[in-house]
């Protein structure tokens, strides 16, 4: 254990793999996010932390179980000469999954009516964490892999995933606060959740859709959506009235002809 502290190669392992397990989990947040914000306000904060506490015990116990996680990729049965494993039908079911979430959600954004009881205090508890606990289930996977692709030591793996999900802890409350005060946000990180499970299904059909693509046309959407934002809290300069009574004598002379007055006149 001492060696490992000591060894450079170790940390810098170990500060990649942090790195990379939060940026994979910016859609679980986002997911989250969404979820919890059609429940009550008291048990916002509390489903989300169950939530992203669930996904580092599954993932640490992925971790623990790497013989089952290889076994994964072997075939389970063919389909028109295709092998079909257990990991692909994780994928393909977690992409429909999340493709069927983000269209219900946007529906529920756009059509959902505002007279009295609204959709969010119609969900419950426990269904908002089985539907988290389905979801983690797919990007623990996912993380996972990456995880074991990257680093050797187990100890390490399991730090840099502890440490990635406190830091999707910090961020989940005012990522979700900051979602639901703009709708225009919510309806492009549905969005971003469409195209991860998009992405995710076309992985499971061995159709490899590198996710770098994805992250940074949502990075670019919401750049310029931010821009929007801060565009619409100041408002275009605008004449005031009494200026607008000065020139209208003026414009309209001008338009039949008469010359301006000049200084020594007035």
């Amino acid at each position: 254990m001492l060696d490992l502290l000591a060894s450079p190669e170790v940390w810098f392992a170990f500060l990649s793999l942090a790195l990379l397990e939060i940026v994979l989990g910016i859609d679980n947040i986002i997911f989250i996010s969404i979820l919890t914000g059609r429940l009550p306000p008291h048990q916002r904060a509390r489903a989300r932390y169950i939530g992203l506490s669930l996904a580092m015990f599954l993932r640490i116990a992925l971790l623990a179980s790497l013989a089952w996680i290889m076994s994964l990729s072997a075939d389970l049965f063919h389909v028109f000469g295709r092998g079909v494993s257990g990991r692909d039908l994780i994928l393909i079911g977690g992409g429909a999954f999340l493709i069927a979430k983000s269209t219900r959600e946007m529906h529920n954004s756009l059509e959902s009516d505002h007279s009295g009881a609204g959709a969010a205090s119609a969900v419950a508890f426990g269904t908002v964490l089985a539907q988290i606990a389905v979801i983690d289930v797919v990007f623990s996977l996912d993380s996972v892999i990456t995880a074991v692709g990257l680093v050797d030591d187990l100890p390490v793996m399991i730090a840099a995933i502890v440490v990635a999900v406190g830091v999707m802890m910090a961020a989940a409350r005012p990522v979700s606060e900051f979602i639901e005060g703009h709708p225009t946000l919510k309806m492009l990180a549905l969005s971003f959740l469409l195209l991860i499970g998009f992405a995710l299904a076309a992985e499971g059909f061995d159709v490899y859709v590198p996710k770098g693509y994805i992250y940074f046309a949502m990075a670019f959407s919401v750049i310029v959506e931010l821009l929007n934002i801060n565009a619409r809290r100041h408002p275009p300069v605008q004449l005031r009235k009494a200026q607008l009574a000065d020139l209208l004598p003026q414009s309209s002379e001008l338009q039949d002809g008469a010359t301006p007055p000049s200084d020594a006149s007035r």
